[in-house]
């Protein structure tokens, strides 16, 4: 087994690890670390307020017991000597000083955009861009570093990257447009989001969420250059809202392709795109990457956000554009704190144990 640390454990992306982790075939946890607030006490305390005594657990699954009287530990100070793996859940600022002291040593895999835009760090999706995982060797070599950082991309990335994949692939790209839906989970707990803010609402504005996913699309949908990876070169332009909706992020998508298509022919791509090379066989992974629905109310985050376990990403509405050379448009749902958080990063760990870059 696999043994893992997971930094930043309180929180709540720490605690969708614990859940995306419990019983996991390959991978068993086997450190916690957070804040010097935390540090000392063990887990369920460090979830407790002292006051009321009411559990601080924020996942809609139930607490994982099995890690309920697990020391937490500093994560400033944490020894990683007997880990193998480091999950990070914290935030940029945090990460951008934690994670390259544990990746000197040992491999991170993190939910934070703190290197995501770095030339020699990957943003992995299994089964979309699995070859740059290649770019890890060059990122050891120019930092001298044992491990490696490879995060995750932005929730909101996730989608549009697997569905623009096999359209990208079969017919090309010269331009995508989309307008998301975001679910108030993508914020966290931030005030005022998940109160009167967003209540009869929809926010217009996530500040720095369009230029992230522009960037990270282009960066994952790229190709691997042997040091760095070269972006796709289509233009990509996105407007990014938030919705009261708990989670599942919903985007509207316009996309002008190379080659002319017919709407079947989207729509097989998608359907048949089975990955690069044998991922679907990784604990965590969807049989599908991609489920396409022909009814035309579909999809709906209530409706279709789990879908294989949160880890397919759905898609529905495929039609002609009309405003665009060889146009198409298409509406998806991607499970925003699982495929786009902890267990999507789990299912990147996954990738890299099968692989040989972990052991």
């Amino acid at each position: 087994m696999v043994k893992a640390a997971i930094v930043g454990a309180t929180g709540i992306v720490g605690q969708q690890f614990l859940v995306a982790l419990k019983n996991h075939p390959w991978i068993e946890i086997a450190a916690l670390a957070a804040s010097e607030r935390s540090a000392g006490h063990s887990y369920k305390e460090a979830i407790t307020e002292a006051q009321s005594g009411a559990l601080r657990w924020f996942c809609q699954e139930p607490p994982v017991e099995e890690v309920m009287a697990m020391p937490v530990q500093n994560a400033t100070e944490m020894d990683i000597s007997a880990i193998d793996i480091v999950f990070s859940a914290i935030e940029s600022a945090q990460a951008k000083s934690l994670e390259p002291k544990f990746a000197s040593d040992k491999p991170v895999i993190s939910t934070a955009s703190a290197f995501r835009y770095d030339d020699d760090v990957p943003i992995l999706i299994p089964g979309i861009n699995s070859e740059h995982a290649k770019l890890l060797a060059a990122q050891r070599k120019s930092r001298g570093w044992k491990g490696f950082i490879t995060p995750i991309p932005n929730c909101t990335t996730t989608g549009l990257a697997i569905t623009l994949k096999p359209i990208y692939q079969t017919f090309g790209l010269n331009a995508v447009v989309m307008t998301s839906l975001q679910a108030i989970s993508g914020a966290g707990r931030s005030p005022g989001v998940l109160g009167l803010d967003i209540l009869d609402n929809v926010i217009p504005f996530i500040p720095g969420e369009e230029e992230k996913v522009q960037r990270e699309t282009q960066k994952i949908l790229g190709n691997f250059a042997g040091t760095s990876i070269s972006p796709a070169r289509f233009n990509l332009s996105c407007t990014c809202t938030r919705v009261n909706v708990r989670e599942g992020h919903t985007e509207s998508v316009f996309a002008s392709t190379q080659k002319a298509c017919q709407v079947s022919d989207v729509a097989r791509a998608m359907r048949e795109y089975s990955g690069s090379s044998g991922e679907a066989d990784l604990p965590s992974a969807p049989k599908h990457m991609i489920i396409v629905f022909n009814d035309p109310f579909r999809p709906q985050p209530r409706l279709d956000r789990d879908a294989e376990d949160g880890m397919a990403t759905v898609v529905g509405r495929i039609r002609k554009d009309t405003a665009l050379e060889n146009g198409v448009k298409y509406v998806l749902v991607s499970h925003n704190t699982k495929m786009g958080a902890a267990k999507g990063a789990v299912l990147v760990a996954e990738l890299l144990i099968r692989d040989g870059y972990i052991s």
